[in-house]
């Protein structure tokens, strides 16, 4: 069986959205097909016991990865991988750092290589193309040597074909794919026994809100904040657990203390993975409020198909790629993000009725099982590097 590359910056023990997709692919990849290759990260070796294909781990920390001399020394590991294994296609976890080495590989093996796009990653180049030119040039050499790139949600799609256009690349119609992404419904589901988390985390008797993100501006939890605040007269047994770490920690701890609402508030940092199934089955509505602000944006929403797979119903904000995760008035509700208001009113619907939520919670776990779910991801993943793959052995031979 012909052998892919996955060069990714983000892998566990490194915790995040584009860590787990990657630790999916490797995964379910088929057995022995797969070589990631990413850097040092604390107890990594534990970690890559767990899975059924290779982790070529460079002898540098991963944060490293980014820097000149650390993609010098991925490139030339890269080459050397191709080579030695017979790779067929590289996957690039995401444009910079990981394209570098995948380009370097290409110019001297012909291995093509393909790109996973986030979102925010486009929304971040195409600023710093209109700011550069060197980075303009940069950025067209990366993805103009692209085989493929794919897009989380038709959204990220058109930012990517925007992107192009603005670069002056020509884009084939199957150039940029898009493959959303998902959860897995067997380790992420409804029923599960949630004493442990609620004991563990304090989240005593109360009807609870959850999310699930990193914590920054865009994310949007200051308006859940100020949501609860206005809904708590109503419903004083509402409570908001917010699962994550960031920039905007303290800040939004402020904000919970200068609304009120510090004692029915729970921030939970660094949260192990194996929690967040049990946490989301604490949750009677998940809120996924993000919006577009600056250089961050939601591309799809990992979160969201895990609060799905759990049959919680989501409120979620209409923007970025989130109408790819959440189905509006089928798996949840999506509001304006930006309006106080709407959060408010749609958390309003969803608490007086009970109906409603069982309804959009088991749509969402029916999507997940049928189509939001890491076996698809990586099955479309793996046919599109197969297809990419023989063509250009086709070529060449």
């Amino acid at each position: 069986m012909a052998t892919h590359l996955l060069l990714t910056y983000d892998f566990p023990p490194i915790g995040g959205g584009i860590a787990r997709w990657m630790a999916e692919l490797a995964k379910r990849y088929p057995a022995g097909s797969l070589v990631v290759s990413t850097g040092q990260h604390g107890e990594a070796s534990e970690v890559d016991a767990g899975f059924p294909n290779r982790i070529d781990r460079l002898a540098i920390p991963s944060r490293r990865l980014r820097t000149i001399h650390g993609i010098l020394l991925w490139s030339r590991r890269v080459a050397v991988l191709a080579r030695s294994i017979d790779v067929e296609f590289i996957w690039c976890g995401n444009i910079k750092p990981a394209a570098y080495p995948a380009k370097w590989t290409m110019e001297r093996t012909g291995t093509p290589f393909g790109i996973l796009l986030h979102g925010g990653d486009l929304l971040i180049l195409q600023h710093q193309v209109h700011q550069s030119t060197v980075k303009r040039k940069t950025a067209a050499a990366l993805l103009g040597s692209a085989a493929v790139l794919v897009a989380n949600s038709d959204w990220t799609r058109d930012c990517c074909l925007t992107l192009l256009s603005e670069l002056d690349l020509d884009a084939p119609p199957d150039l940029v794919r898009v493959v959303p992404l998902g959860a897995d419904p067997e380790r992420f589901r409804p029923g599960l026994d949630t004493r442990d988390v609620r004991a563990r985390y304090d989240l005593g008797a109360g009807r609870w809100l959850l999310t699930v993100a990193r914590l920054t501006r865009h994310k949007g939890i200051d308006t859940a904040l100020r949501a609860l605040s206005g809904l708590l007269p109503r419903h004083p047994d509402l409570r908001y657990a917010v699962v994550g770490a960031g920039e905007e920690q303290h800040a939004l701890k402020a904000e919970a203390q200068a609304l009120g609402v510090t004692d029915r508030v729970r921030f939970l940092a660094d949260v192990p993975d194996r929690d967040l199934p049990a946490l989301y089955n604490v949750a009677e509505i998940y809120l996924g409020v993000s919006r577009v602000m600056e250089q961050r944006v939601e591309g799809f929403g990992i979160s969201l198909a895990e609060a799905s797979a759990c049959g919680v119903p989501i409120i979620a904000g209409r923007s970025g790629g989130i109408p790819a995760a959440v189905r509006d008035g089928e798996t949840g509700l999506l509001v304006d993000a930006d309006r106080m208001d709407a959060v408010v009113e749609a958390i309003e619907r969803l608490l007086a009725d009970a109906a409603l939520r069982a309804r959009l919670g088991a749509a969402g776990r029916l999507a997940v099982e049928r189509h939001y779910n890491w076996d698809r991801v990586t099955a479309d993943l793996v046919r599109i590097g197969r297809e990419l793959g023989t063509a250009a052995r086709q070529v060449s031979g």
